[in-house]
């Protein structure tokens, strides 16, 4: 997606790139190394993660490993959490980083365990990112 940056008389002086980049970690632990190479290979304005599968005590993990960023996102296991002590496999969750830059241009719309909606604008942009996960039903 480019921007361009506009000035007053119309003509815009240069073109910046919003990068966004969308991982499906199949578990924090597992996709922590591959999201860790990306961030340093593209260098990505937004990071949309999904299936991090952390515990709600543990999603500041992403703010701690990715200092360049602000996170913000949800367990899905808060429910199997309050329900006593946990069994199964981990599932869920989704989380989304913005590059500190954009901190001040970012609005978080709604967050829920499933999709995230944020708006990004200035006064040249204007970009809504929504992230949906869908599960198939078999």
């Amino acid at each position: 997606m480019e921007i361009s940056n506009l000035q007053e008389d119309g003509n815009s002086d240069s073109t910046r790139t919003l990068v966004a980049v969308s991982f499906n970690m199949h578990g924090y632990n597992k996709g922590f190394p591959t999201a860790e190479e990306l961030v340093k290979n593209f260098k990505p304005n937004v990071f949309m993660f999904q299936e991090h599968w952390l515990t709600p005590a543990n999603l500041c993990l992403f703010q701690k490993q990715f200092t360049d960023y602000f996170a913000f996102g949800s367990s899905a296991m808060l429910s199997s959490i309050a329900s006593g002590m946990l069994h199964g496999r981990p599932f869920g969750g989704v989380m989304t980083l913005i590059s500190n830059n954009l901190r001040k241009y970012t609005e978080t719309i709604y967050s829920d365990e499933r999709f995230v909606i944020v708006k990004i604008a200035s006064i040249c942009l204007l970009t809504c990112i929504f992230r949906v996960r869908v599960l198939s039903i078999d």
